[in-house]
């Protein structure tokens, strides 16, 4: 198994074992030997949905995060709660390019990479669970 294969499964066990997410919907899936790309869509545990974006790169023996896009919204699907990305719309942001709308597409803050592990977690916290 490569390297970004298992990391595939990585994030696939921590969506099914996360009892912030009810069920999953895979969209896309892909490796080639040094890179992935995984995109899904989640029910979280009070009814809300999440899609997950991550293109990842194999460096120095590990999967990094290259692109993202994380959005998390109500359960009509009609109302952003968040939404994390690393499209370089707002050079002016401490950590350019990386940052999340919050609440609706005019508020901007700063963010940091975030890779769909780690965005569980943060859920995770979030919803309490």
């Amino acid at each position: 198994m490569t390297l970004p294969e298992q990391y595939l499964t990585e994030i696939k066990t921590k969506l099914m074992a996360s009892l912030a997410v009810d069920s999953i919907t895979v969209v896309k899936e892909r490796t080639l030997v040094e890179q992935g790309y995984f995109r899904a869509r989640l029910t979280l545990s009070n009814g809300d949905f999440l899609e997950v974006v991550e293109y990842f790169v194999v460096k120095n023996g590990s999967c990094v995060t290259e692109s993202y896009r994380h959005q998390w919204m109500d359960q009509t699907q009609q109302v952003l709660k968040k939404r994390w990305d690393n499209v370089e719309h707002f050079p002016n942001l401490p950590n350019f390019p990386h940052h999340v709308h919050v609440g609706d597409e005019f508020n901007v803050e700063p963010s940091q990479s975030i890779s769909i592990l780690e965005l569980i977690g943060i859920i995770e916290q979030e919803l309490g669970v």
